[in-house]
């Protein structure tokens, strides 16, 4: 009867741990504090040295936990992530995921060999372990803050974010490897062995099984709600089959979720919903099960040192990697500060510092306390301080996208359409920027309680209820374009296009702008100044909301008086991989009144 009642003490015990952290994290909502510090915190308080006087010392069990919590964020990060942002900054989110995460293993080495007389090679493993960013944690804090990063810079963090971690992993458990040989002869042979097996069968394994599950998810007729289970225990089954074979299974099931996540499959919506839930509450249990693990008495003794590491990384190594390995593409001064600013430090490397517990590696207290003190102060002072970063560097944007009803059509034979309603605002981009995407397909409104049959209504009126059909792998795209955010100068994604709005003079030179904003202008305007342009294309009789069309730009009248353009905007295409512009132009003017 004792260990009945130690099950279920233990049963009430683990219940009561996740209940608090659900309920903890609507304080660090409020508070706009970090939710991994607010989780990690929790496990703390419960452990034997807090109020909750918990014993546990499991590393096997905590690096089991933290493995099977790992690897379903991981395959939900690339369900998240679309291949469309993926390509756009392809190249140097690659680089700062490989490239950058050598660069700063190899910089944290230097503090850590002299603040706690660790050789060369314990250091670049201490290193390693600190080296992969957490995306969770800075994507929530932006979100709660109410701030839309800009797309450029959105989509290098989100991507960067993404498949850094599984580098880090390899580094980790090569390091671990070759720390563990009786002799270092031979290591560098083994160090790129080791990387490259793992590559290589992570990979390998992460397309199979990506294009497995996809196939059959389309293809088996599972009874309702079953098929977000399946796609779970797929994902920790691609991590396991890659691990028992000497590949990354991290890097396995990234891939997988990033091919599931970008091709059509069935019940797409139901899969990502119930994604939500099970990945919070992955990182709830890793997360108090991390911080169950520290001692405080302990982890005060190397507040010194990890703090000198912590400050090392966020002001040093951090932004040194970011400006080499983005020197070469582009990027301006303040996206690179707030790059370098956006490096919190998570769950990823509080997990990979139990390895070498587990190994039983000499200095393994060191490893694992040094990486918890560095994750909290990097939690603690760009957690809290990343919303106010953004606003300053001017990152960030009003996050206004509207509430979304989304409605999954499991018809037979359908996988490629899904139905999605919004409200239509006055201030909205769907009517200031005069875009619709042409994969979306108007269906009907909803207005004044009656419905209205959108082939029977030359237009959407404000504070109709509009839907539309739109494939599931695109639908999301629309919520910039139903945004109210009253900001002409904000982003608008559509499809594959980015738009953005900029201000110009009058006497504005045309062949500037163009230079400028990277679109071609016809060769008898490139002396004119703007107002000469639209007095050519109208006549000398411009009005408010004349047009004027180019390969990647529309300029706009929006002040005028008499003729004389008072203010005018050009709005620019700042990435093109996807529909026709023109199509999208043509079909939002077929179904959308011009606003007076």
């Amino acid at each position: 009867m004792e260990s009945v009642y130690l099950v279920n003490a233990s049963l009430l015990l683990g219940a009561a741990l996740v209940l608090v952290g659900i309920f903890s994290s609507l304080i660090a909502t409020r508070f706009g504090a970090p939710m991994l510090l607010v989780f990690l915190v929790i496990g703390m308080l419960a452990g034997e040295s807090g109020p909750g006087g918990l014993e546990f010392d499991n590393y096997r069990l905590a690096y089991l936990i933290g493995s099977l919590a790992l690897a379903i964020i991981l395959f939900d990060g690339g369900l998240r992530t679309r291949l469309n942002n993926f390509r756009s900054v392809l190249a140097p989110s690659m680089v700062l995921a490989t490239v950058g995460v050598l660069i700063t293993a190899g910089l944290m080495a230097v503090p850590a060999v002299y603040f706690l007389n660790l050789t060369w090679a314990q250091g670049f493993l201490l290193g390693s372990i600190v080296a992969s960013t957490d995306a969770a944690a800075v994507f929530f804090l932006l979100k709660s803050s109410g701030l839309y990063l800009r797309h450029r810079v959105g989509a290098l963090l989100e991507v960067e974010s993404g498949t850094n971690d599984p580098i880090a992993v390899f580094l980790t458990l090569m390091m671990v490897q070759i720390l563990s040989m009786v002799t270092m002869e031979g290591a560098v042979v083994q160090m790129v062995s080791i990387f490259v097996l793992q590559a290589v069968v992570g990979t390998l394994v992460g397309i199979g099984g990506g294009l497995s599950v996809s196939a059959l998810l389309n293809r088996i007729h599972l009874p309702g709600g079953l098929h977000p289970l399946f796609v779970v225990a797929f994902a920790v089954f691609i991590f396991s089959v890659a691990a028992l074979l000497q590949g990354s299974g991290f890097l396995a099931v990234y891939i997988a979720g990033l091919i599931v996540g970008n091709r059509p499959v069935r019940a797409f919506p139901s899969i990502v919903k119930f994604h939500d839930a099970v990945t919070w509450l992955c990182q709830i249990v890793m997360f108090i099960v991390l911080g169950l693990l520290v001692n405080p008495a302990k982890l005060m003794e190397y507040a010194v040192p990890g703090l000198g590491l912590a400050l090392f990384l966020i002001f040093i190594a951090r932004p040194a990697m970011i400006w080499v390995c983005l020197q070469s593409f582009r990027y301006k001064p303040k996206e690179k500060l707030f790059i370098s600013w956006v490096g919190l430090r998570g769950a990823v490397s509080i997990f990979l510092s139990t390895l070498p517990v587990l190994v039983g590696l000499p200095h393994a207290e060191v490893y694992f306390n040094t990486a918890f003190f560095v994750v909290l102060v990097s939690l603690v002072l760009q957690g809290w301080t990343i919303p106010m970063m953004a606003r300053r560097l001017g990152m960030g944007l009003p996050n206004t996208v509207p509430q979304v009803r989304r409605v999954e059509l499991d018809l037979p034979g359908q996988l490629d359409m899904e139905l999605v309603g919004y409200t239509i605002t006055e201030d909205s981009n769907f009517f200031r920027n005069r875009i619709l995407p042409s994969w979306a397909r108007p269906l009907m409104a909803v207005r004044e309680n009656t419905i209205v049959d959108i082939d029977n209504s030359t237009a959407f009126h404000v504070g109709d209820y509009a839907y539309f059909l739109a494939p599931p792998h695109q639908a999301h795209r629309l919520d910039r374009l139903f945004a109210s955010d009253g900001d002409d100068t904000a982003p608008v994604q559509v499809g594959d296009t980015i738009f953005q709005t900029y201000p110009v003079l009058p006497d504005a030179v045309m062949r500037n702008l163009a230079e400028e904003h990277g679109f071609r202008v016809r060769s008898e305007e490139e002396e004119m100044t703007v107002q000469e342009a639209f007095d050519m294309h109208f006549l000398g009789r411009p009005a408010v909301g004349d047009k004027i069309t180019y390969d990647r730009a529309i300029m706009i009248v929006r002040a005028c008086n008499a003729g004389d353009i008072t203010a005018a905007d050009i709005v620019v295409e700042t990435i093109k991989t996807g529909p026709d512009v023109s199509a999208a132009r043509a079909l939002f003017n077929r179904f959308v009144r011009p606003s007076s």
